[in-house]
């Protein structure tokens, strides 16, 4: 039987990962003493890896594929084909940001303010080409970890990562600079990819998770309405595109089915309710498939 290796990211985008895939349809078993998680498809073999080794085991061969960050393909100058972009990250929907950040007091205000300084973090080679790109020479350091107590005493500045600013607040840095955007990304070795039954494997995954994320913040409704008023309930629904109108069994009326944002939920099923919606039903979704 023919298989895909695939690399799923260990540490920080673990949790995540797992969850997606399980919205996506794949049950990943896991054991604390293995790195070879089990999943409930006979064509997938698993391994975890952390997402700063992915690319590079993905690039020899190792594995057919992987999850892991652009910011790591770009740090290890990995030669991986990028199959496709996935947006999520270990809190939000969102790309992260590696940016520049100092001491809340520090007289440092723009970059070129860290020439011949010492700049601490993870991703040495993303952060020397931004520096030289800036004309900027400083002595970029590889931090092990903790990257924010560095500053001040042992680096003027760093480079960290961050999705919300939270934790660079909660240590009392302050941003300079965005050094790079950063999504999640699932990539292949370049001969699985020249692979038909891998690739076509490996898209059909990535359908299947972008589905998946798609439907992460969206719930669906459905509703029966008079068609006298039709109009007016069609007027409080946002759509992904028109909402789909069935026909029922008593000819005055009809039923309505439609996805919105989860968010907006608590403010609309009032006001269907107040345009004659009746029989509302909210569902929960695992996929959103285009």
């Amino acid at each position: 039987m023919k298989r895909m290796k695939l690399g799923i990211p260990k540490g920080s985008l673990q949790e995540a990962t797992l969850e997606l895939m399980a919205r996506a349809g794949w049950r990943v078993t896991m054991n604390s003493r293995s790195y070879f998680p089990g999943i409930d498809d006979a064509e997938i073999e698993c391994l975890m890896v952390r997402a700063q080794e992915m690319a590079r085991y993905v690039e020899t061969g190792a594995l057919d594929a992987g999850i892991t960050g652009r910011d790591w393909v770009v740090e290890t100058s990995a030669d991986v084909a990028e199959i496709a972009e996935l947006v999520y990250s270990k809190q939000r929907l969102t790309p992260v940001r590696w940016v520049l950040a100092v001491p809340e007091d520090s007289p440092m205000r723009e970059v070129r303010d860290l020439e011949e300084k010492v700049v601490s973090t993870e991703v040495v080679r993303i952060t020397e080409k931004y520096l030289a790109s800036h004309g900027v020479k400083a002595r970029v350091e590889f931090s092990w970890g903790a990257t924010e107590v560095k500053v001040p005493h042992l680096a003027d500045a760093i480079v960290e990562v961050t999705e919300t600013g939270s934790s660079l607040r909660a240590n009392r840095l302050r941003i300079v600079d965005t050094v790079m955007e950063s999504a999640t990304v699932f990539v292949m070795n370049r001969k699985a990819a020249a692979d038909a039954w891998k690739r076509e494997k490996a898209e059909n995954m990535v359908l299947l998770l972008q589905g998946a994320i798609a439907a992460r913040s969206k719930v669906g409704l459905m509703l029966n309405v008079k068609r006298e008023s039709l109009a007016g309930v069609l007027g409080v629904l946002p759509a992904l595109k028109n909402p789909t109108v069935s026909t029922l069994s008593d000819a005055e009326w009809v039923a309505v089915n439609t996805i919105v944002d989860e968010e907006f939920v608590r403010h609309v099923i009032p006001k269907l309710k107040s345009a004659g919606a009746e029989g509302i039903v909210e569902y929960p979704l695992n996929k959103i498939v285009p």
